[in-house]
């Protein structure tokens, strides 16, 4: 591919303050708006991995002896950074991931409420202190781990490194980012900004590639914890394979969101709710609505769920999927469904936007009658697909929410707050939601499914983030000998 015809600089990888590129192997960076080529990507090697590892090594024993107060100021810097280049980053993530420009700066948006929440660590990690006997106090402290690694997903190419490195940096790491082959350009922004706001060389580096070079950091003996978002088929085998190399590893996987939908809900909140959440950000994001379990007579709510969803347009408030396999993979789970005896309501197959005819586009697709059984019923499509499976009573829905593998998210649409409260404790979900069809929680709260949506203890965000980037140390001093002792001193 001839350089003059890439809209953006050959990507290459970010170590010790610099990008360098040493003849790898590449691969081109699509577009999946339209198809066209944005760039080429370096299919890094261990070589590589090991000079970020090094540059990493060297910076923090200076990184880490500063104060997190001092550490700290370089986010303030850095969100002055993103807030003043919101359009930018905000039009890059569109090219490189699909979503509508409203969604893409949405997520650069949330990109600065987490370095906000990395700016007010001191606040917030101040450890403990107590004189536990005359004369003697014990106290705690967090330390730091080392070099540790983020492996980031393409369908948040902006936020999902925020949940991490900010948070990773500020308390004293030094981090090796990898992200998704798909969608590299926002991360080479991340480093230029970061370089920009002060942040000395080695402490944060960029490692692109694919299958070989996360292997390659789950195996490395100098990496101390790995982060990962992607598919729980994935997530199980980092979280193995790290574990394995006695790592810490949060590795977060798939979903399969159920909205269950009581003949009582308000049809307006609920149908715009439940047609935002399954169709935003084109389906591709672990908390969409996936399943939409109905209780009792609630077809007045569906029927003002599709007119909703035909209003959402290709091209204009719907993006495109990230690329042509996952465009056929939906519209196979759809086939197959229809072909089970499904009934298809709202049909998005074989969407095209004109213009962009060589885009990856599927419309908002509602699917009634869906059983169980079915594969769209218990798989994760990651695409504006909404799977209707109707029960007779809120037990028999609730039971349905249960028998998924997943855990990520759960919601109920109701005006009845001990029905709520009801399905509140009993579904088998991280994160729950009363009438909001995306109940992500904001910061200081954490981030975090159960069941095959997370591997590993703790959640990836917020403050239960925080011990998992470092190590508390334990104190306790004596300076009084006159003091009275027992058998505590």
């Amino acid at each position: 591919m001839a350089v003059n015809t890439l809209k953006y600089p050959k990507v290459q990888n970010f170590i010790n303050g610099e990008f360098t590129r040493n003849g790898h192997k590449a691969m081109d960076v699509h577009s999946p708006l339209d198809g066209s080529v944005l760039s080429t990507l370096p299919l890094s090697s261990n070589k590589d991995l090991e000079q970020a590892v090094a540059a990493a090594q060297k910076a923090f024993p200076a990184w880490s002896a500063l104060t997190i107060k001092e550490r700290v100021q370089i986010f303030y810097r850095y969100r002055t950074l993103v807030e003043q280049n919101l359009d930018e980053l905000a039009a890059l993530v569109s090219e490189e991931n699909g979503k509508t420009i409203g969604e893409a700066t949405a997520e650069v948006a949330k990109s600065i409420e987490l370095t906000e929440f990395a700016c007010s660590l001191p606040q917030i990690i101040t450890g403990e202190i107590l004189e536990v006997s005359q004369g003697v106090e014990c106290r705690t402290t967090h330390a730091p781990l080392g070099v540790v690694a983020c492996i980031s997903p393409f369908n948040f190419p902006h936020m999902v490194p925020h949940w991490t490195v900010p948070n990773a940096i500020a308390l004293g790491n030094c981090v090796i980012l990898k992200p998704s082959e798909l969608v590299p350009l926002s991360a080479v922004r991340m480093a230029e900004m970061l370089k920009e706001a002060g942040l000395p060389d080695g402490v944060f580096n960029i490692v692109h590639g694919d299958k070989e070079i996360v292997e390659a950091i789950c195996d490395h003996p100098a990496i101390e914890a790995v982060s990962f978002v992607g598919s729980t088929r994935v997530a199980k085998i980092v979280y193995k394979r790290a574990t394995a190399n006695l790592k810490r590893c949060v590795a977060l996987g798939g979903a399969k969101n159920h909205l269950l939908v009581l003949p009582d809900a308000h049809v307006e909140m609920t149908a715009t709710n439940i047609a935002a959440s399954m169709s935003g950000c084109a389906g591709q994001r672990c908390m969409a609505a996936s399943a939409m379990v109905g209780v009792g007579k609630i077809d007045h709510i569906v029927a003002r769920l599709c007119e909703v969803a035909r209003d959402i347009k290709v091209g204009e408030s719907l993006g495109s999927v990230i690329s042509k396999e996952a465009k056929e993979r939906i519209e196979r789970y759809i086939t197959e469904a229809e072909a089970a005896g499904a009934k298809v309501l709202v049909d998005g197959r074989n969407a095209t936007v004109a213009g962009k005819e060589g885009g990856y586009y599927v419309g908002t697709t509602i699917i009634d009658y869906v059983t169980p059984d079915m594969a769209i019923a218990k798989e994760e499509v990651f695409g504006p697909v909404l799977a209707i499976i109707r029960s007779d009573d809120l037990d028999e829905a609730i039971a349905i929410e249960n028998s998924s593998n997943y855990g990520n998210a759960a919601a109920v649409f109701t005006q009845s707050g001990g029905l709520a409260r009801y399905v509140m404790e009993r579904a088998s979900a991280g994160m729950i939601g009363v009438n909001i069809g995306v109940p992500v929680p904001r910061e200081p709260f954490s981030f975090g499914g159960w069941n095959e949506s997370k591997f590993g203890v703790g959640d990836i965000t917020g403050k239960s983030s925080l011990a998992f980037w470092s190590k508390i140390k334990k104190t306790t001093t004596k300076w009084n000998p006159d003091a009275f002792t027992n058998w505590m001193s």
